[in-house]
């Protein structure tokens, strides 16, 4: 920064003068306190100074210290920065680190860096000078302290939040300026921008010419006195079976046929189409805070929808799709810690596709089949995030081309199954990247013939279920890859016949939502493959009925959110609990270094409408490559 070195170095530079001036004046303090006790009660001498070196040790093994802070003293930028240091660490002990990882969880300190620490602080504080001089007035302390309340009583994650308070220590004010400020000017920035016809990135350019001094824009004085608001149920879980609404504050514009992925702390949603026109746009969906926060266009992949993306454990690698009847070879990895994008190679890429697959086996994302719009794919590609670099799989065995199909990783193999091409598919392989061969799957008691379903992996089988075939379907299939072997599913209690849902697994069930046969649904039902049998969600506060949308697992609930119905487009969405009864992917703790500096200070003092779907146009019919009926066709790339 400007040559200089980074803050955390200079204040680590700093600190050991003033920490052991402070340590010697509070040792002294200690010791006048104990000989005059001593003199009085030598019975009980021992208690205050063991309550003292009690203290010193909980105060030295904490991140910050609320005994520096000072009602006289202003938050200073170098304070922000431990404290943000503090933010990232919960977030990153939360983050999934996918099991199939050959190497263990990095520290925080090996994937962001201090200077990439200290860029969010500026940034935060730069957008909020750029409010301050839009409206001629500073974010007010009653707008903090409301949306600290806001957080505590919409928080979906309370255990999280109960973690990033405890590492603010519990601090009022340096909670509301470092945790609650970001997010309040994130929302606020993009408000201003909408009403003044902006986009939000021009929006916060506008602050570059509004500080005085770098001095000037990253230092806050507050005489306020915040308080501490009260998290709901801290310890407690969602209740089995209910739903509730996502906040639509700040979300991405509605659309549909958007890529979502669960990181452990965010939903991430990504591109997508309304009525024809595609977006190279997104946000993160922070349950604990109840918050959106978009994501960077600098440097994003073209916009499209069709595409994949998978989550790797510190990056989301979206690829391929299409864009105004153009098709991708190209996509990009996206941190979500630093908010930034890199460009995938295209050299020995698979060619330019959209409706294929991808999956993350640990060590590399493949992609394979899709098409468009007559073209059908058996070729893919393995693709390696730490070097940037494609290796093609093998076609010898491999299944017919086709798009609209479904895969799944296995933990060894990723499994192939239905599709498109052009009529409907019962067939599929297993690739085994490690011999780049495939092994096809039995027919023998397959399911029907289909695309546009849905598949899960249970750890043991594959769950098909759903689709298409000229006519919408309930039925589907559990195969066994040990045995190669096909089980039908029950129709007992099974969802109405409908294609385009979404599934997930919850570590004992697979819940499917959504879709579309005649009509739009927002119903859903809950398999069980031990019991081989149905429940149906409750339709109570359900998100509208809806098809081409996405959901993602969390480990708790599966979070739905946009798609279409009716030429209307979504940027709704809705949070169902299941309270799973089996082993779910869990965040992977990391050991990271506890920064070695305290703030030096904090600021003291005294002491929401959401969007609604977007009537839009009917979307173009899709160019069907068969002959056979579909119901309300949806638009093709």
């Amino acid at each position: 920064m400007n040559g200089q070195k980074s803050v955390l170095t200079r204040r680590n530079q700093r600190a050991p003068k003033t920490m052991k001036k402070q340590i010697n004046l509070s040792i002294k303090a200690q010791i006048l306190r104990s000989a005059f006790i001593l003199l009085l009660l030598a019975a009980v001498s021992a208690i205050p100074f063991a309550l003292a070196q009690s203290r010193s040790r909980g105060t030295a093994k904490r991140s910050v210290a609320p005994s520096a802070i000072r009602a006289d003293r202003t938050l200073t930028f170098a304070d922000r920065v431990v404290y943000q240091r503090a933010i990232e660490d919960v977030y990153w002990r939360h983050r999934i680190w996918p099991k199939e990882n050959s190497k263990p969880k990095p520290s925080l300190d090996e994937v962001m860096s201090a200077e990439q620490i200290e860029k969010k602080v500026e940034d935060y504080l730069r957008d909020s000078q750029a409010l301050e001089a839009y409206w001629q007035k500073p974010i007010a302390s009653e707008q903090l302290q409301a949306e600290m309340e806001r957080m505590a009583r919409n928080t979906k994650q309370p255990g999280v939040l109960l973690e990033l308070f405890e590492a603010l220590g519990n601090d009022p004010s340096v909670i509301a300026e470092c945790l609650a400020r970001p997010i309040l000017t994130e929302r606020l920035t993009a408000d201003v921008a909408v009403a003044a016809g902006v986009p939000p990135a021009q929006m916060k350019s506008f602050a570059a010419g509004t500080a005085a001094s770098t001095e000037n824009r990253i230092r806050v004085t507050a005489n306020v006195a915040y308080t501490l608001p009260v998290i709901g149920s801290p310890s407690g879980g969602c209740t089995d079976d209910t739903w509730t609404a996502t906040s639509t504050t700040n979300a991405p514009a509605a659309r549909d046929l958007q890529t979502a992925v669960w990181t452990g702390s965010e939903m991430i949603v990504w591109g997508g189409n309304v009525n024809g026109t595609q977006f190279n746009t997104g946000g993160r969906y922070n349950p604990s805070t109840d918050s959106w926060t978009a994501t960077s266009t600098a440097n994003a992949p073209e916009a499209r929808s069709f595409h994949t993306a998978v989550w790797t454990g510190s990056e989301m690698i979206v690829w391929g799709g299409s864009h105004s009847g153009s098709q991708f070879n190209t996509g990009g990895r996206y941190n979500p810690s630093t908010d930034s994008w890199t460009a995938t190679t295209t050299t020995n890429a698979p060619g330019a596709r959209a409706a294929h697959t991808a999956v993350w086996t640990g060590g590399a994302m493949i992609v394979w089949g899709g098409g468009w719009p007559s073209s059908y794919f058996n070729t893919g590609g393995r693709y390696n995030p730490s070097t940037d670099s494609w290796t093609a799989t093998s076609t010898t065995d491999a299944p017919a081309g086709r798009f609209f199909h479904t895969t799944v990783w296995t933990d060894s193999e990723m499994i192939v199954w239905g599709g498109e091409s052009p009529t409907a598919l019962n067939t599929g392989g297993r690739y085994n990247p490690g011999t780049d061969t495939w092994t096809v799957t039995t027919t023998t008691d397959a399911p029907d013939a289909r695309d546009l379903h849905t598949a899960v992996w249970t750890g043991t089988v594959m769950i098909v279920w759903g689709g298409n075939n000229g006519s919408a379907l309930n039925t589907g299939g559990r195969y066994n890859p040990g045995t190669d072997t096909w089980t039908a599913t029950s129709t007992t209690n099974a969802p109405d016949s409908r294609w385009f849902h979404t599934a997930v697994w919850t570590g004992s069930e697979m819940i499917a939502w959504g879709g579309i046969n005649v009509s739009h649904f927002n119903t859903g039902g809950r398999y069980n493959p031990s019991t081989d049998s149905w429940t149906a969600t409750s339709t109570t506060n359900a998100p509208a009925a809806r098809y081409v949308h996405t959901a993602v697992w969390t480990g708790s609930e599966m979070i739905v959110w946009g798609g279409a119905a009716n030429g209307v487009y979504f940027n709704t969405g809705g949070r169902y609990c299941a309270q799973p009864q089996g082993p779910t992917p869990t965040p992977t703790a990391t050991a990271t270094a506890t920064p070695s500096v305290t703030p030096t200070s904090t600021p003291t003092a005294t002491a929401t409408p959401t969007a609604t779907a977007t009537p839009r146009p009917t979307p173009t019919p899709r160019l069907s490559s068969t002959p056979r009926p579909r119901p309300t066709p949806v638009p093709r790339p």
